[in-house]
């Protein structure tokens, strides 16, 4: 809370100086970091459902136009760039991991959000005219080369 706050408070400093499609993006961003610091708990991942046939011929599963067993629901998610499964014990677990998913979704879409009007902002915000020469020539190509130089050996080496 302190964050967004702190935002609004630098938003009513600047007001006066920011065009009106400025200071609306301005809202528009701390509102989206407001709704961002309302999600809750989350993970990634998607949860699909399998069916399948366990193989024993005196099963039901075997026997001709059967679904089989199933379905059994799986949330999958890569961890360390491993592939990770996970099973569900009961319909509330399910159920459980089905919010925490679905708001994982949510809040990549408050972040994408975010980032599109930070950077209409940027489009917007004028450029600053007040750099020091030093700031200026920072852009400018250098005049010496640092490719060719050799770094000193210390004496100690030679």
């Amino acid at each position: 809370m302190w964050l967004y706050s702190w935002r609004l408070d630098t938003l009513r400093k600047r007001a006066l100086k920011m065009s009106d499609s400025e200071l609306q993006l301005e809202k528009q961003r701390a509102e989206l970091l407001k709704r961002i610091g309302s999600v809750g708990d989350l993970r990634r991942g998607s949860i699909t459902a399998t069916s399948g046939k366990c193989g024993k011929p005196t099963c039901h599963c075997a026997k001709p136009g059967s679904s089989g067993h199933g379905p059994n629901f799986r949330l999958t998610r890569k961890v360390q760039g491993k592939t990770v499964t996970e099973t569900f014990a009961s319909p509330a677990a399910l159920q459980k991991a089905q919010r925490e998913v679905e708001e994982f979704h949510r809040f990549q879409n408050l972040c994408d959000q975010v980032v599109e009007v930070s950077e209409q902002l940027c489009a917007v915000r004028p450029i600053d005219s007040s750099l020091s020469p030093r700031k200026k020539n920072r852009g400018s190509a250098s005049t010496g080369s640092r490719a060719g130089s050799k770094r000193a050996v210390p004496a100690q080496l030679v």
